[in-house]
């Protein structure tokens, strides 16, 4: 007979991005497509790359991120008021390549602080 443990009904959770981990890369949406951003509601720090090349493109931070990565796209796909035309531009002309990740962060001053270390360890397309 088979013995059943609490372990076999109810395995462990499985690990889910929390405040201190980075997503998967992912594509970035394609809102022509039905396309859904998928990023933190609260602050975060945020990566894009070009997987055609591994080149690093951009990152960022938000108090908000799903509304600022919105931005990321010219009008009328994206939203916001980002003032910089070339990264907007750059991410529609390569949406098919572009992929990002996001990494929730507690704090808008711990995004920060995170977007200045990758500031300083990485080199970007764009570095502002």
């Amino acid at each position: 007979m088979k013995t059943t443990t609490a372990a076999t009904l109810h395995p462990p959770p499985r690990p889910v991005p929390g405040a201190r981990d980075w997503t998967d890369w992912q594509p970035f949406p394609d809102p022509d497509r039905g396309g859904m951003l998928t990023a933190p509601i609260g602050a975060c720090c945020y990566e894009l790359r070009n997987r055609s090349n591994a080149k690093l493109v951009l990152f960022g931070s938000a108090s908000h991120g799903a509304e600022r990565m919105s931005s990321l796209l010219p009008a009328p796909l994206g939203s916001g008021r980002r003032r910089n035309m070339r990264k907007r531009d750059y991410v529609a002309a390569h949406l098919s390549d572009i992929e990002y990740r996001t990494r929730p962060c507690t704090t808008r001053d711990e995004a920060r602080a995170i977007e200045a270390k990758l500031k300083a360890g990485n080199s970007y397309e764009f570095e502002t």
